[in-house]
C-alpha cells in the first residue's frame, strides 16, 4: 500500500490517500475542506485513479470536500447508512464556512470490505461518536484508520448530536482486542498504536464506562 496524508482545515483533520502501487487505483479517506486541490495535485503527480471517497462519519470536518472531489474524479462516496443523511443535509455545528451536501452511493456495513487493486480494508462499525462511525482495518499492513472513535490518548466526543457514551464504550472495548502492533491513524492528532492505548482501553472494557 502507498499512503500519503495531510492535515487540513480549522479542525486539523487528517486526510489520507491510499493507493495500490500496481494498478494505481486509490481511495481517499475523510476529504475535509480544504483538501480538494491537494488531492487533485497528488493524483495527477502520481498517476493515481481515485475509485472511492470513504467517510468515517458524517461530521462537517470530515465531509466538506466530498462533493468537489467526487465531481472532479468520478469517484463514488461511501459512508455508513446511519450517517448518510448527514452528508445529504450537513449539520454545520461550529463550521466556519458552508458545507456542501454530497450524495453517498456506497453503504459501509459491518464486516464489509473495501477493495482497490490488491488492497483490502475491513469495515468495522464503531458507533458512539456518531451512530454511523466506522473504522477501516488493513490486516495486511497492520493499520487502523479510526476516524473519531479512537485518538492517541482519548476518544471522540459523545456530547454532540448522535453521540452515545454507552455505544463508544462498546466500540473502544472492541478495538482493545486488536493486536498491540496495529498502527492507529485517527481522524485528528498523531498516530499511535493499539499497544500504546491498550492500558486505558482495557479499563474502559472491564469497567464498562469512560474514564472520568
Amino acid at each position: 500500500m502507498e499512503r500519503i496524508s495531510r492535515v487540513v482545515g480549522p479542525a486539523s483533520t487528517n486526510v489520507h490517500i491510499l493507493a495500490d502501487g500496481r494498478t494505481r487505483e486509490a481511495i481517499a479517506i475523510d476529504t475535509a475542506i480544504p483538501s480538494f486541490a491537494w488531492i487533485a495535485e497528488e493524483l495527477a503527480a502520481r498517476d493515481w485513479t481515485l475509485k472511492l471517497i470513504v467517510t468515517t462519519h458524517g461530521h462537517w470536518d470530515h465531509i466538506g470536500d466530498n462533493a468537489a472531489v467526487a465531481s472532479a474524479t468520478g469517484a463514488e462516496i461511501a459512508v455508513h447508512r446511519l450517517d448518510r443523511d448527514w452528508l445529504l443535509h450537513p449539520m454545520p455545528l461550529s463550521a466556519p464556512f458552508e458545507i456542501p451536501p454530497s450524495v453517498p452511493a456506497v453503504d459501509l456495513a459491518e464486516g464489509g470490505t473495501i477493495r482497490f487493486g490488491e488492497i483490502r480494508l475491513q469495515v468495522l462499525h464503531t458507533p458512539g461518536h456518531t451512530p454511523g462511525s466506522v473504522c477501516l482495518q488493513s490486516t495486511d499492513d497492520g493499520l487502523l484508520f479510526s476516524g473519531d472513535t479512537l485518538f492517541a490518548g482519548g476518544w471522540g466526543r459523545v456530547d454532540l448530536p448522535g453521540g452515545s457514551a454507552e455505544a463508544i464504550v462498546d466500540s473502544l472495548g472492541r478495538l482493545a482486542e486488536l493486536e498491540p502492533i496495529v498502527t492507529v491513524l485517527p481522524g485528528h492528532g498523531p498516530t499511535t498504536t493499539i499497544g500504546r492505548e491498550r492500558p486505558w482501553l482495557e479499563l474502559v472494557r472491564s469497567g464498562g464506562r469512560l474514564p472520568m
